[in-house]
């Protein structure tokens, strides 16, 4: 009889999570329900599966409503029910309509109206007006005829006591204090599960409606199949032909990567190929493959990573360039008969082709089969405060004291107490649905058939459920992901072409790792700009690791990772690599499966070696394991079976039970934050392809990096980089300069887009005009092709952007001021009439290099023609540089920097520290550690030039000044106020 149940996935209205509304289901006697959340089937299908597992007969609808009005509530009779609901929906999201008042034509959907919101007159056979129980007396005045067409709807929304709850995420919805809500935009404080047996008493004199109710649910079935995959089940147009266009194109990459006669690559391909076939995984392959092509034929450049780095068949067919055999990366790892969730491709491609490489995907396969993941964002700890603070109309200052100091006793009143009192219930609630980072769907039924898809801005269709219950319900996502660092080495192969006329390659990264050049480049942590090696904490475990290898590159690549380095793994990684000798293995399994890595799990896969090796479980398990270990999967029994066989095994082959037990815990407690070796693997291919380019191509890498707007840091450090590697930076140029930065032999021209004020469309017409009509020949000349506005043009004379004038910037913004009052300027490269305009007699205007540093920091965010140091009142600059500190260890001295960054760290005791990068005046990095003490005596108040007191501490060659105190410098006065 409950035909109209609202989880926590009707937003910011229902309280209630599925396994809530499961076990009201089962405490309040029923075995049967119906889930028909606001607008969204998001729960729908784990709502079945969950409830299938408890032997409950659980449905699917929906409720659909125009903004708080509710018009109608679909319930589906099986299957089919569900794909027309969920058509439906989509429909309306795709062409931004309107909930309509009346429901459209279904075929296996029965309707439920509100009472009174439709007449009883005309309704179809399959539709309904619903009850609610305060209803009930004056449904009893009805004809007994309109009766036959009424069931009960006993709406559920929440807990007992969560009406407040309820309430408060109300006013979050709209946007109000909770005391401006209107009896339309909340719920009837009765939307709570009611019993079976109290639901029947209330309706005992209504029999009609009782049995309506119970036919309506006896017709409903739904019979979903979690087992199968859904994903389009083939790429050609058979499962046979897949295998064999699969077959031949993996041998012939095997031919092209392998070489022809390499008997271990080709056993180990048709194994994989073998297991590939079993799992019915070829269509899967093949349409990655078709991506990549796709993607190779345009010219895109794209990094497979992932687990799916793990096959040679990947490796082959050209989805990945990582080696899985050169490194021992286990096929398991990526796919195994014993793995119930289907894994998947990760391919990365520039972050400007990534929009293109989707109008390929959604062009390629049929529309309604092809949709972006969905995903849910919850509501966390923080933002849970701020938004009940905001609809109880607390000040911000409130709101904060609440937030960072919780036991402050000002915090105690009604409405904090009433605010923290559902803080708990509300954390981790669905907030907002939203699009996956990367993930996209291609199924062979209809999308429909498992969800209704939203329409959000990027205007491709987006299921409403994320990956989770993807995963659950059999689909393997394709994942298509954007980053800088591929448009940093595809923009540079180009500027090197056009620069220095060379075509350059970088598609077999192999060649790279063996040459000495870019080995000492990686050693000396000379990184700025390359893929995933370029921050602080990289650079300096690159220096601790003196690394100069692929292999320690692909460790250093894992243990940088947040998890492992607070868990102190890393620090002993760092000893034991020094030191060999020094590593400590607990069982002679741990020397034998980990000695590359000296005994320290540094991957996912050590974990999976270990469970193989030392528990006896086989490989295929052992991925289960590592899987259920970090989280990333459900089924607790699944997980309980498999650890009593790993005790078994362990006992069977004689070990001591404490040890076992101590592995097990190691194993446990690496697997939730350890990183994937393949993946680690292919982050170090794309930083050693950047590296080549920096170590051979510095000059021209700086400006791609500066093209695809950076990296780690802002634009002045890598304009810094540029200036070290010997290039001449110049200002904007209306004659030379792009919309991005462009290089001539060692000339890099800053382009228009790093002007902060500059409009983006009158750069590309600046551009323009001249490419056709010929350079700008004189002020008047370029006012009168551009159609420039007066604010526009003094931003691009204060910048010397018209300097190829000859004429100083005060009297051009002289002159430009008196051309444009009196003339209206047209655009097109052939003048008719130069601007006639008298220009002024001025007394000679002195020009200040200061008046220059001070418009670049304003227009451009910094320094030019200069650096920082040149407004630097004092002319000190520190008693060493950044290059001498090793030989001062354990000195303390002063330095002088330009700030560059900080990372603060939050210590246990409440208190922080902090992690300093700054530039010393010949342009080279220098680190800094701030002590919690120090740094409430000495903060770090943001950018500037600091002078910085402090002992110089090396660690494995990597040197840090730990600061005593430090403040910032004063410049010189900005003449322009003067």
């Amino acid at each position: 009889m409950l035909l109209n149940l609202r989880s926590f996935y009707s937003l910011r209205y229902g309280t209630l999570s599925l396994e809530d509304l499961i076990e009201g289901i089962q405490s309040g006697g029923y075995d049967t329900a119906v889930l028909t959340d606001i607008n969204n089937t998001s729960g729908s299908l784990d709502f079945i599966r969950l409830g299938r597992k408890k032997g409950l007969n659980l449905l699917a609808g929906m409720e659909f409503r125009a903004d708080d009005k509710l018009c109608f509530v679909a319930i589906a009779k099986n299957e089919r029910g569900f794909q027309e609901i969920n058509a439906y929906r989509t429909k309306l999201n795709m062409e931004q309509r309107s909930v309509p008042q009346r429901a459209p034509d279904f075929e296996e959907v029965f309707v439920v109206y509100p009472f009174s919101a439709i007449s009883h007159h005309g309704l179809r056979d399959y539709e309904y007006i619903g009850i609610r129980p305060s209803e009930r007396t004056k449904v009893r005045l009805l004809d007994r005829k309109i009766l036959a067409n009424c069931v009960i709807l006993a709406p559920v929304s929440f807990q007992q006591n969560d009406y407040v709850l309820h309430r408060q995420l109300r006013a979050i919805d709209n946007n109000l204090l909770i005391s401006q809500l209107e009896a339309d935009q909340v719920a009837h404080p009765d939307e709570v599960l009611l019993s079976r047996m109290t639901l029947t008493e209330m309706f005992s004199d209504l029999p009609e409606l009782m049995n309506n109710t119970e036919q309506l649910l006896a017709q409903c079935s739904f019979y979903f199949d979690f087992e199968t995959v859904k994903n389009k089940t083939t790429f050609t147009d058979s499962h046979y032909a897949d295998k064999q266009l699969l077959f031949s194109q993996a041998l012939a990459g095997l031919e092209r990567r392998y070489g022809k006669n390499d008997s271990v690559a080709m056993e180990r391909i048709q194994r994989e190929l073998e297991i590939i076939e079993q799992l019915k995984f070829s269509s899967y392959f093949l349409i990655t493959n078709d991506i990549c092509r796709y993607a190779r034929r345009s010219d895109f450049h794209y990094v497979g990573r992932g687990s799916g780095a793990n096959s040679a068949v990947a490796y082959c067919l050209g989805i990945t360039d990582v080696d899985p055999i050169a490194l021992h990366l286990p096929f398991e790892r990526f796919l195994n008969p014993k793995r119930k969730s289907a894994p998947d491709f990760d391919i990365d491609f520039s972050w400007n082709e990534r929009d293109a490489m989707y109008s390929y995907i959604f062009n390629k396969y049929k529309s309604g089969h092809v949709a972006l993941m969905g995903a849910m964002s919850t509501f966390r700890s923080r933002s849970i405060l701020r938004e009940l603070g905001k609809v109880y109309g607390l000040p911000k200052g409130e709101i904060d004291r609440l937030i960072n100091e919780p036991e402050h006793m000002l915090n105690k009143n009604e409405v904090t107490n009433t605010i923290l009192s559902v803080y708990n219930r509300m954390a981790d609630f669905p907030n907002q649905r939203s699009i996956h980072a990367s993930g996209v769907l291609i199924s062979e039924a209809p999308l429909a058939c498992y969800g209704a898809m939203d329409y959000p801005p990027k205007g491709l269709p987006t299921m409403q459920f994320d990956m989770y219950v993807a995963e659950d319900i059999g689909f393997e996502k394709f994942d298509i992901l954007s980053q800088r660092g591929i448009g940093h080495i595809k923009d540079c192969k180009a500027i090197v072409r056009e620069n220095l006329g060379e075509l350059i390659d970088t598609d077999n990264p192999k060649l790279f790792f063996h040459d000495p050049l870019i080995a000492t480049q990686l050693q000396s942590a000379h990184t700025i700009g390359c893929f995933y090696i370029e921050s602080p904490a990289m650079r300096q475990l690159l220096t601790k690791l003196s690394c100069n290898t692929y292999n320690t590159l692909v460790a250093a690549s894992s243990i940088i990772r947040p998890g492992v380095a607070s868990s102190g793994m890393m620090s002993e990684y760092i000893r034991r690599y020094h030191d060999p000798s020094v590593a400590n293995y607990p069982h002679p399994v741990f020397k034998e499966q980990l000695e590359e890595t000296y005994g320290v799990m540094v991957y996912q896969e050590d974990v999976m070696k270990i469970a193989n090796a030392y528990g006896g479980l086989d490989m295929a398990d052992a991925d289960v394991l590592r899987r259920m270990m970090s989280g990333k999967y459900r089924d607790k029994d699944h997980l309980a079976a498999i650890k009593g066989r790993f005790f078994a095994n362990c006992k069977t082959r004689g070990y001591e039970e404490q040890g076992s037990l101590e592995i097990w815990r190691q194993m446990e407690s690496f697997a939730g934050y350890s990183f994937n070796k393949a993946h680690s693997a292919s982050y170090a291919v794309e930083s050693y392809q950047s590296l080549y380019l920096k170590t051979y191509f510095p000059l021209e890498f700086m400006v791609a990096v500066l093209n695809n707007y950076g990296g780690f840091y802002n634009r002045k450090v890598y304009v810094n980089e540029a200036r070290v590697a010997g290039a001449t930076i110049c200002r904007p140029c209306v004659n030379q300069s792009r919309l991005n930065a462009r290089i001539f032999g060692k000339d890099i021209y800053l382009g228009f887009d790093c002007l902060q004020h500059l409009e983006e469309k009158l750069a590309l017409r600046i551009v323009n005009e001249r490419e056709l009509n010929g350079p700008y020949l004189s002020l008047e000349n370029f006012i009168g092709r551009t159609e420039i506005s007066l604010e526009q043009l003094i931003i691009l004379i204060r910048v010397g952007a018209l300097r190829f004038t000859a004429i100083g910037k005060k009297q051009l913004l002289w002159e430009g001021h008196l051309m444009m009052s009196k003339y209206k300027p047209t655009r097109g490269g052939n003048v008719l009439f130069e601007i006639e305009t008298r220009k002024p007699l001025l007394p000679l205007l002195e020009e200040n290099i200061l008046e220059d540093y001070y418009d670049e920091l304003e227009l451009i965010g910094f320094c030019v023609t200069g650096t920082l140091f040149d407004l630097a009142k004092s002319s000190y600059r520190g008693d060493i540089f950044a290059e001498d500190m090793k030989a001062h260890e354990g000195e303390t001295i002063r330095m002088v920097g330009d700030f560059v960054c900080e990372k603060i760290v939050r210590m246990r005791n409440g208190g922080q520290m902090k992690f300093g990068t700054f530039l010393d005046a010949e342009g080279h990095f220098f680190d800094t550690v701030h002590f919690p003490q120090t740094l409430v005596e000495f903060p770090l108040r943001g950018n500037g030039i600091y002078l910085i007191e402090g002992k110089i501490v090396v660690d494995y060659g990597c040197p840090t000044l730990e600061v005593r105190r430090c403040a910032k410098m004063p410049l010189k006065s900005d003449p322009r106020s003067e």
